[in-house]
C-alpha cells in the first residue's frame, strides 16, 4: 500500500482512476458506519417532518416513510457493491453506459444535486451552531463549510474516520432528543390514522424513495477502496443496514417532532429540538448536530469533486494533483455556501422541490446504471476504456439516452410538485407515481436496445490508464 494513503491526515492521493489492488484495504463491514452516520444528522429528520407537513397523520406518515426508505436503499445499496469490482468512481462507471462525453449529462446534474445538498444542510447547521453561540446564522454556515471544505481535500480516510465518530457521537446525542421529542407532549393524541390521502402518501413515499436513490451517483465512491474479492452480499446488505436504519429512525423522529408541535417546521426544528434540552447541555447537543451535518456535507462536497474532475478530464486531459483537488473544493464549497446564505429564509418550501426535481432525473440514471451492471455486462468492464475517448463504450451512446429521455419523459405528465403538476395528477387522485414510472420504463428500454452489448470482458483490466 502506498504509505501516503495509509493514515487519514495525509491527503489522497488518488481521485477518479482506478485503485490498484495493491492500495485496496478495508471490509464491507465499514460500509456501515459510512451511511448511519450521513443520515443521523437535522436533514433526514427534516425530510422526516414533511410527512405531516404535507398532510399525512402520523401513522400513515411513518409507514410511508417506513416503506419509501426499505425500497429506495436497494438501489443505492446496490451501487454500493459496484465499488470493490470496479474500483473506479460512480460516475466514472456511468460512461460504459454513456459513452465518454455521453456521461457528462448525467454527472452536471448530479453535480447540481450535491450542491443543493450541500446548502440545505448548510442552512439547518447555520441554525444549529448560531443557536448555541454568538454568531449569527451566516456566519455559522461559513464556518461550517470551512470545516467541510478542509476535511474534503483531505480525502477517502479522514471522510471514513469522520463517519464513524459521527456515527457514535451524533448518534447517542439523536437518543437523548429521541426521549426528549416522544415525551415532550401527548403521543397518544396524535396516534391516529384519520383518513388515507392516497396521492400524499405516494408523494411521501417517493420523498423518503428519492432520498436514497440521491445517493447513488457517489455511494460506489466509498467503498471502491475495498478489495475485489470483497463479498457483494455483504457490501449490499451492510450499506442497506446502514442508511436503512438511521434514516427510518431520523425521518420518524422528525414526523414525530412535527405531530407534536406542527409549529414547530416553520419557525425552525433546529430551535424546537434545542428548546427541549437544558441550558447546560445545549452547547454539546448543538456540536453533535453540527457534526452530524458536516459529515453529510463532506460526502456532498467529494461527490462534487469526483463529478467535476470525472467532466472536465473528459473535455481536457490533465493531472488531478493536490491544488486542482483543493481549488475545485473550495469553488464547490463557496457556491454551495452562497446559495445556503442567500435561500435562508425560504428553506422548507425550496427544499420540498429540490427533492422532487431529482426524482425526475436520477431514477432513469440509476435504473439503467444497475441493468447495466447487473443483467447486461453482468459486473464485467474494460476498466481502461473507461479513461479513453476511443475506448469500447464510445463518445455518445445514443441508444442509452434514449432509454433515459424516455425515462424522464414518462415522469412528467405523472409529478406532483408545488411547482408543476402534471396532467395525469388528477386523473390518479392526487398521487405522484412518475418516479415508478421512470424506473421501469428506463430500465425495460435500456435492456431491449442493449442486450448485443454483453462482453466477456475480465474485471481485471490489461491495463489501467491514470488520469
Amino acid at each position: 500500500m502506498n504509505r501516503s494513503e495509509d493514515r487519514a491526515t495525509h491527503i489522497e492521493q488518488h481521485s477518479i482512476e482506478w485503485i490498484p489492488a495493491a492500495e485496496r484495504h478495508g471490509t464491507p463491514r465499514g460500509l456501515f458506519p459510512v451511511w448511519f452516520g450521513a443520515n443521523v444528522q437535522l436533514t433526514t429528520l427534516i425530510t422526516g417532518a414533511l410527512a405531516v407537513e404535507l398532510g399525512l397523520s402520523l401513522p400513515w406518515g411513518l409507514l410511508a416513510i417506513v416503506a419509501g426508505n426499505l425500497f429506495g436503499a436497494v438501489f443505492m445499496a446496490l451501487h454500493s457493491a459496484q465499488g470493490p469490482k470496479l474500483g473506479v468512481p460512480q460516475m466514472i462507471q456511468s460512461r460504459a453506459q454513456f459513452g465518454f462525453y455521453g456521461a457528462v449529462v448525467p454527472i452536471l446534474l448530479v453535480i447540481l444535486m450535491y450542491i443543493g445538498f450541500f446548502a440545505s444542510s448548510g442552512v439547518l447547521a447555520g441554525d444549529a451552531l448560531s443557536a448555541a453561540t454568538p454568531l449569527g446564522p451566516d456566519a455559522a454556515i461559513v464556518g461550517v463549510s470551512v470545516v467541510c471544505v478542509v476535511v474534503t481535500v483531505f480525502g477517502y480516510r479522514m471522510i471514513h474516520l469522520l463517519e464513524r465518530a459521527s456515527s457514535v457521537l451524533s448518534g447517542l446525542v439523536l437518543a437523548y432528543l429521541t426521549v426528549l421529542v416522544v415525551t415532550s407532549g401527548d403521543l397518544g393524541s396524535v396516534w391516529h390514522p384519520g383518513p388515507f390521502h392516497g396521492g400524499v402518501f405516494l408523494l411521501m413515499l417517493a420523498i423518503a424513495a428519492t432520498w436514497q436513490i440521491a445517493y447513488a451517483p457517489y455511494v460506489a465512491d466509498y467503498s471502491r477502496y475495498l478489495p475485489e474479492h470483497s463479498s457483494t452480499g455483504r457490501c449490499f446488505w451492510w450499506s442497506y443496514a446502514g442508511t436503512v436504519t438511521s434514516s427510518v429512525w431520523m425521518m420518524a423522529l422528525g414526523a414525530v417532532g412535527a405531530a407534536l408541535a406542527p409549529q414547530a417546521l416553520k419557525e425552525g426544528f433546529t430551535g424546537y429540538l434545542l428548546d427541549l434540552v437544558p441550558g447546560a447541555l445545549r452547547w454539546p447537543v448543538a456540536a453533535a448536530l453540527v457534526l452530524g451535518i458536516i459529515a453529510v456535507n463532506v460526502l456532498n462536497l467529494y461527490g462534487a469533486f469526483m463529478s467535476f474532475t470525472t467532466t472536465a478530464t473528459a473535455i481536457r486531459r490533465f493531472s488531478v494533483t493536490r491544488t486542482v483537488r483543493t481549488v475545485t473544493v473550495l469553488a464547490a464549497g463557496g457556491i454551495g455556501t452562497y446559495l445556503a446564505v442567500a435561500g435562508r429564509t425560504s428553506f422548507i418550501d425550496s427544499y420540498e422541490n429540490f427533492i422532487l426535481f431529482l426524482t425526475c432525473f436520477l431514477v432513469p440514471w440509476t435504473s439503467i446504471n444497475l441493468v447495466d451492471f447487473y443483467f447486461i455486462r453482468r459486473e464485467r468492464y474494460d476498466i481502461a476504456a473507461l479513461f479513453r475517448p476511443d475506448g469500447r463504450y464510445g463518445l455518445i451512446s445514443w441508444r442509452t439516452m434514449a432509454a433515459y429521455v424516455a425515462g424522464v419523459a414518462i415522469e412528467i405528465p405523472f409529478m406532483s410538485a408545488s411547482f408543476y403538476t402534471g396532467p395525469m395528477v388528477a386523473r390518479l387522485g392526487g398521487a405522484d407515481i412518475s418516479w415508478i414510472l421512470g424506473l421501469l420504463v428506463s430500465a425495460v428500454l435500456y435492456h431491449l436496445v442493449m442486450r448485443d452489448q454483453r462482453e466477456a470482458v475480465s474485471p481485471e483490466a490489461e491495463r489501467v490508464l491514470s488520469v
